[in-house]
């Protein structure tokens, strides 16, 4: 299973994602709401791979929307690097060192979802933290 790495722009926030698809495969989905707009942010997750965080210093912790997620967001640099729920997450795609080598972004709007319908959506879809 391919493994890609990616961290924030300093080096304090980092990633080991695991996934069954190869960079050439990965399309990141570019969330439309105007924190992940404001963000450049697009994820990439794999419910059957496994994500890995690691901090040097621990991230800020943002929730927005219906409050249930955690942004990931590095307190020195400003890079959000994932998003998680429980034991779940996913990637911002821009923060993986394979990101030039993935397909272009498609825009989703899980605004438009109701809460537990983007919390099953999540559990459908995001990868399994270690």
């Amino acid at each position: 299973m391919p493994t890609y790495s990616g961290s924030c722009h300093c080096g304090s926030l980092s990633l080991r994602y695991k996934t069954s698809e190869e960079p050439s495969d990965v399309t990141p989905r570019a969330c439309d709401c105007s924190f992940c707009t404001r963000h450049g942010a697009s994820y990439v997750s794999d419910p059957t791979g496994q994500l890995e965080l690691e901090w040097k210093e621990p991230p800020v912790r943002y929730r927005q929307g219906d409050e249930r997620a955690d942004f990931l967001i590095c307190g020195r640099c400003g890079v959000l690097l994932a998003v998680t729920y429980e034991s779940i997450g996913a990637v911002n795609a821009r923060c993986l060192d394979e990101y030039a080598s993935f397909k272009a972004a498609q825009v989703v709007s899980p605004q438009k979802l109701g809460p537990q319908e983007k919390l099953a959506r999540w559990q459908a879809n995001w990868t399994p933290l270690a």
